[in-house]
């Protein structure tokens, strides 16, 4: 690896069932992210995705394109939450690099759906 190097993209399309199986795995049962009536009844278009779920895609994307999937080699992973996820859209992770010292890669990342940047400004650590 080397600064500039992009990491492979990776492209996933949550399904619309996918907020309530996160909610139940993460105990985030906000209704926001599994109940659209009441989603668009605070203003927002629909349910939206809990944001852990899409900061956990970062961590995937990185550790995919580094380590082979393995996510031990992530050491210190930092995001900003900017917009909302939505389900049945794809989100589509990229990334840079940013640094390379020894066995230690810096990626710049971020994560979009559409024109949509629902994760930026986020920083991933990988020990290769």
């Amino acid at each position: 690896m080397n600064v500039g190097d992009q990491i492979p993209e990776l492209k996933v399309t949550p399904d619309k069932y996918l907020p309530h199986r996160y909610a139940g795995a993460s105990g985030d049962f906000n209704p926001i992210h599994i109940d659209v009536d009441f989603a668009k009844m605070v203003g927002l278009p629909s349910n939206i995705l809990h944001g852990l779920y899409s900061m956990g895609l970062v961590a995937r994307a990185n550790a995919t394109a580094l380590a082979d999937g393995d996510p031990r080699a992530l050491k210190r992973l930092s995001v900003q939450f900017r917009g909302m996820g939505l389900p049945e859209q794809e989100i589509v992770v990229s990334g840079t690099v940013k640094s390379v010292d020894d066995n230690r890669v810096v990626v710049d990342t971020v994560a979009t759906q559409g024109d949509n940047q629902i994760i930026r400004n986020a920083e991933a650590e990988l020990e290769l």
